[in-house]
C-alpha cells in the first residue's frame, strides 16, 4: 500500500478529549511538567527495546547507543524531544495516542472530582502522560518508527489538542520517536537553554540514559601560516594580531543529566528531592509519595530495591488484576514493568524498583512463577515495607493513621492470603471501637488487649454494612453495659478477614453476632444463674414463637445478651457469619441456604406483652414482626416489605383502640 493512501483524520476516543481538556485546564500552575512526562516516556521506550533485543539483537539496526535528545528553535518555537527507543508502529501510534485502553478507564473518569488541584494527581497515577504536551503547545507531531519494521512503516501524528488527529505513513530511515512541540505564544519562556536545562535536572537527572541538548562553544579559527608570515615582526605587530583573533560557533552535544540509575547509587549521596522526583518518574504520579525504603542486599543472593508508598490511593486499586506497581530490572536492563511475583497483592499499592544481579536476561513471567531468587527477594521486600510500616506507626502515628486511611482495607487481605505475615499485620491494623465510638480506625489490637478486663479471654468484634450499624448493633447491649470494649468493623472485607483471622497473641477473636453468649469469667456466678432461669421460665414463649417462624429460623431461645432490643438473629457457632452471606449473595455467588437463630429479650415489655396473646394471629403478627426488625436492626433486606408494614400497621390500629 502506498504512504499517500494511509493518510487518515481520525476522531479522538471521548475519554482522550476530556482527558485533552483536563490536562490544558487543571495542570496549569504547573506548566514544566511536560518535558518530564516525555523524558520518562523516552526512557521507557529506550527500557522496551533492550529487554527485546535481548531475544533479538537486529532490533538495534546497529546503534545500541541509547539515549535522549531535548531541542528547541525560537524562530519556529519549537521544542523536541527525540528517542531512539523502540519507536511505534501506525498501530501503536493509534492504540497509544489516539484511545486509551486501560481496563480503569471508567473508574478513572468516575473518580475525577472537578477539583483541579486532586484531578491533576488522578491524572498522574492514570499514566498518560504524554497529553501534557498540550499545556504549552498548540500543535504536537510524533514523527516514528518501530525497531525492526521497514523505513517506509514510519508514521506521523500531528494533532492541535481538540477533537482529531491526523495520521500518514512516512519514510523514517531512524527507529524511535521525535515528538515536536509548537509552543502557544505565551509559553515561549520554555525556549532558553538555560531553562530546559535546569528542567531537566530538577525533575530527570536519575534517569539511567544520557539526556543530551546542543552546546555552543565560541571556538578561535586558527589560519594557516604563510611565507610572509613568517617574517620576524616587530612586537607591536604581534600585539596587533592577537586582537585581531577570529571565532566561529562549534555545536557539540552535552550530556545534562548525570544519566546513572538512582537506586545504584549510595543513599548518602541521595537527597530526598532526588528520591521524590524519581517517584514521579517510576510511579506515574504528581505528588510526592507518603515514604519510601531503599535497601541493598549483598552476599548469596543480590539485588537492590527502591520501593515507595504513594500518599493516595491508585484509583484502580481495587482491580486485583491490575498490577502497574513495581518494576523489575537485571543488572540494569529493564526487564518487565509489573512484576507481580515481587510483591503480594496486599501491598499492591507499592511503587518503585527491583535489581536483580542474579537473575537471567532472558528471564519469563513463568520463570519468576517458580524461581528461589523472586521467592526470596520477594520475601525481603515484604519485610522491609513491614518495617517501614511498624516504625511510621510507633514514631509518627499521625501519618501512619493517613496510611492505614487510605491502604488499610488493601493491607488486610495479607492475613487471608496466608500465615507467613499474620503476627506482623495483626500489630500494624487498626480498628474503631466502643471505646470511643468513634469512626476513626485508630485502635490497635495491642491498645484492645491493654484495656481489657480481668478475665476477659476473648477479643471481641462486631461487624456490619457501615459503622453506625456496628455501633447501634443490638449484639452489643450486654457488652456496653457491662464496659467490655468490642471492635467495631464495617470494612466489606473484614467478614472475610475474621474468617482466617482466629486469634491473637493466643487471644481468640470472638464475633458477638455468633454462637451463644458467652461471657466466662466476665459475669458472677449469681448472673450465670440468673440467665438459666430466665431461659427456663421462658422456653415455652420460644418455643411458641420457633413454630411460627419455623421456615425462617433455626430455633428460638431467650438471651441476656439484650437490654434494651426486643430481639435480634445470630448465626449458630459453624455457620457462616450473616454479614459474610450478604456479601455473598450480593457478588452473585449461590450459597447453602442456613437459617438464623433469633434471641429474644423476655424483659422487654413487647415479649412480655405478646407472651400471654391468646389469639394466635395476632400472635403469629407480632413474631413475625420481630423476625423482621431483628433482620432491619442488622442491615438486611426483608423479602416482603410491604406485608412488614402492613402489619404493623394493623397492630398500632389494634393497640390504639
Amino acid at each position: 500500500m502506498s504512504v499517500e493512501a494511509k493518510q487518515e483524520t481520525m476522531g479522538f476516543q471521548t475519554e482522550v478529549k476530556q482527558l485533552l481538556h483536563l490536562m490544558i485546564h487543571s495542570l496549569y500552575s504547573n506548566k514544566e511538567i511536560f518535558l518530564r512526562e516525555l523524558i520518562s516516556n523516552a526512557s521507557d521506550a529506550a527500557d522496551k527495546l533492550r529487554f527485546e533485543a535481548l531475544k533479538n539483537d537486529g532490533l538495534y539496526e546497529g546503534d545500541s547507543d541509547l539515549k535522549i535528545k531535548v531541542e528547541f528553535d525560537k524562530e519556529l518555537k519549537t521544542i523536541t524531544v527525540s528517542d531512539n527507543g523502540i519507536g511505534m508502529s501506525r498501530d501503536d501510534v493509534i492504540e497509544h495516542l489516539g484511545t486509551i485502553a486501560k481496563s480503569g478507564t471508567k473508574q478513572f473518569f468516575e473518580s475525577l472530582t472537578g477539583d483541579q488541584s486532586k484531578d491533576s494527581q488522578l491524572i498522574g497515577q492514570f499514566g498518560v502522560g504524554f497529553y501534557s504536551c498540550f499545556i504549552i503547545a498548540s500543535k504536537v507531531e510524533v514523527i516514528t518508527r518501530r525497531a525492526g519494521l521497514g523505513k517506509e512503516e514510519g508514521v506521523r501524528w500531528v494533532s492541535e489538542g481538540e477533537n482529531d488527529y491526523t495520521i500518514e505513513s512516512i519514510d523514517r530511515e531512524t527507529r524511535g520517536t521525535k515528538v515536536v512541540l509548537h509552543l502557544r505564544d505565551d509559553n515561549e519562556e520554555f525556549l532558553n537553554d538555560y531553562q530546559l536545562r535546569n528542567i531537566i535536572t530538577k525533575y530527570s537527572d536519575h534517569i539511567s540514559l544520557p539526556i543530551t541538548m546542543d552546546k555552543e562553544e565560541q571556538v578561535e579559527i586558527e589560519e594557516e601560516a604563510t611565507a610572509e608570515g613568517e617574517e620576524a615582526q616587530s612586537e607591536e605587530n604581534k600585539d596587533e594580531e592577537k586582537k585581531e583573533k577570529k571565532f566561529k560557533t562549534v555545536i557539540s552535544e552535552e550530556t545534562v543529566n548525570s544519566a546513572t540509575a538512582l537506586w545504584a547509587r549510595n543513599k548518602k549521596d541521595i537527597s530526598d528531592e532526588e528520591y521524590n522526583e524519581f517517584y514521579k518518574h517510576v510511579g506515574h504520579d504528581f505528588e510526592e509519595p507518603m515514604a519510601h525504603i531503599h535497601n541493598r542486599v549483598e552476599g548469596k543472593l543480590e539485588y537492590t530495591s527502591l520501593l515507595y508508598i504513594p500518599k493516595r490511593a491508585p484509583f484502580d486499586m481495587w482491580d486485583r488484576q491490575q498490577r502497574h506497581g513495581v518494576k523489575l530490572y537485571v543488572k540494569r536492563i529493564f526487564i518487565m514493568d509489573d512484576a507481580e511475583q515481587l510483591i503480594p497483592s496486599w501491598m499492591r499499592f507499592i511503587r518503585g524498583v527491583v535489581d536483580s544481579d542474579d537473575l537471567p536476561l532472558n528471564v519469563s513471567r513463568e520463570i519468576l512463577q517458580h524461581n528461589k531468587v523472586i521467592d526470596s527477594i520477594r520475601s525481603g521486600c515484604t519485610k522491609k515495607v513491614i518495617g517501614l510500616l511498624k516504625t511510621m506507626a510507633e514514631k509518627e502515628p499521625e501519618k501512619y493513621a493517613e496510611f492505614w486511611k487510605t491502604f488499610g482495607k488493601v493491607l488486610k487481605e495479607g492475613v487471608v492470603e496466608g500465615d507467613d505475615y499474620k503476627e506482623d499485620l495483626s500489630n500494624l491494623f487498626r480498628f474503631s471501637s466502643t471505646h470511643d465510638d468513634s469512626e476513626d480506625q485508630n485502635v490497635s489490637i495491642k491498645e484492645y488487649i491493654g484495656r481489657m478486663q480481668e478475665g476477659q479471654k476473648s477479643i471481641y468484634y462486631v461487624s456490619a454494612n457501615t459503622h453506625a450499624m456496628a455501633k447501634n448493633s443490638p449484639h452489643l447491649e450486654i457488652f456496653k453495659k457491662k464496659g467490655i470494649e468490642v471492635l467495631l468493623m464495617s470494612d466489606p472485607v473484614d467478614e472475610w478477614v475474621t474468617t482466617h483471622w482466629a486469634e491473637v497473641e493466643e487471644k481468640p477473636l470472638q464475633s458477638v453476632t455468633k454462637g451463644e453468649l458467652d461471657l466466662g469469667d466476665l459475669k458472677d456466678e449469681d448472673e450465670k444463674k440468673e440467665d438459666d432461669k430466665k431461659s427456663e421460665d421462658n422456653g415455652k414463649l420460644a418455643e411458641r414463637i420457633q413454630k411460627v417462624l419455623e421456615a425462617k429460623v433455626k430455633t428460638v431461645r431467650a438471651t441476656s445478651r439484650l437490654t434494651t432490643s426486643p430481639a435480634c438473629l445470630v448465626a449458630d457457632e459453624n455457620d457462616m457469619g450473616r454479614q459474610m452471606e450478604q456479601i455473598l449473595k450480593a457478588s452473585g455467588q449461590e450459597i447453602p441456604a442456613t437459617k438464623p437463630i433469633l434471641e429474644i429479650n423476655p424483659d422487654h415489655p413487647i415479649l412480655k406483652k405478646i407472651d400471654g396473646e391468646a389469639n394466635e394471629d395476632l400472635f403469629a403478627d407480632w413474631s413475625q414482626i420481630l423476625f423482621d426488625q431483628a433482620l432491619l436492626s442488622e442491615g438486611s433486606q426483608l423479602e416482603d416489605p410491604a406485608t412488614f408494614v402492613s402489619k404493623l400497621n394493623s397492630l398500632i390500629v389494634t393497640l390504639a383502640e
